[in-house]
This record gives C-alpha cells, structure tokens and sequence, in this order.
C-alpha cells in the first residue's frame, strides 16, 4: 500500500478490499493516537459519488468509533474541497475521504487529510505506510462514536464569502453544469441558482460507471458540455470531476479552456479585483505562463513539486494569491489548502461578469502583454520495461535531447530539461496512475509537438 500524490487508490475488489480499508483506517488511527488522545476526537469520513463509496465509509467509521473517535460520517457524496473545509469547522484531527478523484470508474481511494484541512505531507503518510506493513494494531478507546453529518450548508456558506455573487447576478448570464455524475451535483448548481442564476445541469443523477469514462472534465470527457455551450446562449460552461477538486471550463464559444490558461488568468484577475499582493504558486509541470503574470505583475513566484499539498503549505501560511497545478486543480489566499474545482468555476464566472470579456478574449489580452505559451502533457503506460527505463534515463544529465541543447536541469520531482530558447521538457511517473507523465511547453505549437514526440522518443529508445 502506498500514498501517491493524493492517498491511495488501486481498483476494488482487486487491492481495494474491506480487509485492506480496515488496515490502512487502522494505520490512520494509530498515527492519530501518536499525536493526540483520541478519546472523543473528532474524526470526518467522507465518501464520493463511486461504487460502494458510502459502504466503505461506514466499515471505516465503525472502526475509528471502536478506537476511541467521534467520527462524523457525511451523509451523501460530498466534495473533497468541503471535506476540507469540515475539518477545520468543526476542529477535527482530520479526515478519511474514499475517492479516486479522476480515475477511471473501477477504482476506488482512500485520502488522509490532517487538522489543517490539507492532503497529508509525504512524512505523514510514510508512517502510514509503515503502520500498514508492520500490522501496527491501534488499541481500542473510550468515548467513540458516530454521527449523522451534512457538510453541505456550512461549506456553500464560506463559498459565499469568497465569490462576488453579487457582481454574477448582476451581468445576468446563462449557465451548463456538468458535474460529471459526481459530487459537485447539489453543489456548484445549487449556489448559483440560490443566487438567482440561470444553471443547467447535465448528468444530474448518480452512475458509479460515471458514464463508462473517467470522470475527469478534460476537453476529451466533456463532449455533451462542449456541444451544448456551441448551440449558443451559454455565457460559460463548467464541470468538475469526480471528487469536485477539479474544474473544467468552456468558453461562450465552445472554446476548452486549458487548465494552465485559467490559472494565470485568474491570478491575474485576483491582483487586480482583490488588491492582493502575495506571491503566486505553481507545480514543476504547470505552464511557465503564471510565471509572466507574477513577472509583469510584480509578485514572487514559487515553484513546487507535484501534488497540491505543498502548494497547500504556501496557502495556510499565506504566501501566495493563487496557486495551481496543470491537472486543474486550485485555491487561493483565505480559502483551504486543497484544490477546489467549484471555487475555480465560479472565479472564472466572476472575471467574466466583472470585466465584460469572455475568457477567451481575457487571454488574448494577457497574452499580448505578457506573450503566449503553449502547453501539452501526454501518457506512455508504465510497465517494468519502461520503469526501469525511466529510472535510467533520469539518472543521467544528456546536453541535448533531438539535437535540442539544454540549458538547465531541473530535479525537483522527476526531471525537467529547460532548453536554451527557454521552452521546456519534464519526465515524472504519475501519483495517480500506472503511467509516465511527458510534459512539454514552448512559444509555437510545432515546437511543442515535436518536444512532446522527441520525450518519447528519448524515454522509450535504448
């Protein structure tokens, strides 16, 4: 059993078993006992919108309850972002959510959050991990017990501190929700129609199949999205995935707006409409673009490795306006160090409201200040073979790669060739899946084409 980038998660009935839930809630609880006395402790358990979700979560309540917790146990698929959120309303220890977030429907996760309401650091789940193998068993305690639990309100309301509703409904504008069968459903919708907008939502009931795909709101997954928004009147279309931590946005046109545009957009938009003037953050594989925004706007700029919990550290000591991940995840200054798909939707109806532009047109106007940037990641499956190939090649530092020379090597999390014309190239194993991240940027579309290939290539040959 290993934590990846955000807990663990492997396909049920395979590895993901009631006998391994019980060991890794057992693991949990034994690291919770090492940092508090777990008599009457508030513990959250929380499931997505997957198969078995909420049977799972009811065997790992029993158990936490029989060591000595107060476990509140949501009562309906709920978002991780207000799972996050619980924690620190209702000052608990931290949470166990089941959910995959995106992966494909056959999978099912367990994420460990701590009192912060941020994804369990590496050091933590480590231990974890270690009272997993070892078969640490977590004594039994007094004063446990289980209770009914609705996040929801609680978590809609801080929404509405953060987010100029009132700026929305002003500009009167029209609204497709997709949440993908997932857990932003009575969520995202909710909001805006409580604030007098005009919402629809698709895929609006359950299906653990999640429609036979992953439910990830990529430009590939959200084909019913993108058509409905181009059939016209639509100011914005948005989706979120699974778990709702991340977002997906069509513009008025039809137009997919890439996650790496968004988040150096919204930066910008929130230096200018908030007044803030923290740094901003970003992940080794998100586009360089934030990094012309912090540039032109005058602010630090921080790079992390892969996974939103170091991005969560810069928010909670609050470092930071914005931070994002390419894989479309968020939060900013005030909100929870954990991405929020929802707040990253209802940002990107507030910057169109406010400034009368669609996010198209707001990116051409960045672009012709701060210049374009393309981006584009792609897969190569993960199997011994090219494991060991990737071990190989990381461990050597090439001066070219396709007769492209580098400047600069970056060893962050996986390895990132920075070349002489300042485009770039990263190689990582994914968090979240058996396979090999390539992740590529450049001014021109022809030469992030052929990096994307030249990666390939360079990772795959003898």
């Amino acid at each position: 059993m290993r934590f990846g980038t955000s807990g663990w998660r492997s396909i049920i009935a395979d590895e993901f078993t009631f006998e391994n839930v019980r060991k890794v809630t057992e693991s949990i609880c034994s690291y919770l006992k090492t940092q508090n006395d777990a008599s009457g402790t508030t513990l959250v358990i929380a499931h997505d919108s997957r198969f078995m979700g909420e049977t799972f979560s009811q065997v790992a309540a029993e158990l936490a309850a029989k060591k000595g917790f107060k476990v509140l146990l949501s009562n309906h698929p709920t978002p991780t972002p207000t799972v996050s959120h619980a924690i620190r309303d209702q000052n608990a220890v931290g949470a166990i959510n089941f959910t995959a977030s995106h992966n494909p429907p056959e999978y099912q996760g367990i994420k460990f959050s701590t009192s912060d309401g941020a994804p369990a650091l590496p050091e933590i789940t480590k231990q974890i991990e270690r009272n997993f193998e070892s078969g640490t068993n977590c004594p039994n305690g007094s004063g446990g017990k289980i209770e009914d639990f609705d996040p929801r309100r609680a978590y809609l309301e801080d929404l509405k501190s953060k987010v100029r509703f009132n700026e929305i409904a002003a500009a009167h504008g029209s609204y497709v929700y997709d949440p993908l069968w997932g857990t932003g459903r009575g969520y995202l919708d909710k909001i805006l129609r409580d604030n007098g907008l005009e919402c629809e939502t698709l895929h609006d009931w359950r299906d653990v199949t999640f429609g036979g795909r992953p439910p990830e709101p990529s430009e590939g997954h959200i084909p019913e999205l993108i058509d409905m928004v181009k059939n016209g009147g639509i100011t914005l279309g948005i989706a979120t995935d699974g778990d709702g931590d991340r977002f997906g946005i069509v513009d008025e046109n039809g137009t997919f707006i890439e996650p790496n545009q968004l988040i150096a957009l919204l930066t910008d938009y929130l230096y200018e409409s908030r007044g803030w003037r923290e740094g901003a953050a970003r992940s080794v594989a998100t586009s360089h673009l934030i990094d012309r925004v912090a540039e032109d706007r005058g602010i630090k700029l921080y790079e992390t490795p892969v996974g939103f919990k170091f991005i969560g550290e810069l928010i909670n000591r609050d470092e930071i306006i914005l931070g994002g991940e390419e894989s479309a995840g968020l939060s900013i200054k005030g909100h929870y160090p954990e991405k929020d798909g929802l707040l990253a939707c209802l940002l990107a109806a507030e910057a169109v409201a406010v400034r009368g532009k669609s996010i198209s047109q707001q990116m051409e106007e960045l672009y012709s200040r701060v210049g374009r940037l393309e981006s584009k990641r792609i897969g190569v499956k993960l199997n011994d073979e090219v494991a060991q190939k990737l071990k190989d090649k990381l461990s050597k530092g090439p001066s070219e790669i396709g007769g492209r020379k580098i400047e600069k090597i970056n060893r962050l999390d996986g390895v990132k060739f920075i070349f002489t014309d300042q485009s770039w190239m990263l190689m990582r194993p994914s968090g979240t899946e058996p396979m090999v991240r390539i992740y590529a940027e450049s001014e021109s579309k022809e030469i992030l084409e052929e990096l994307l290939e030249q990666g390939r290539k360079y990772l795959l040959e003898d």
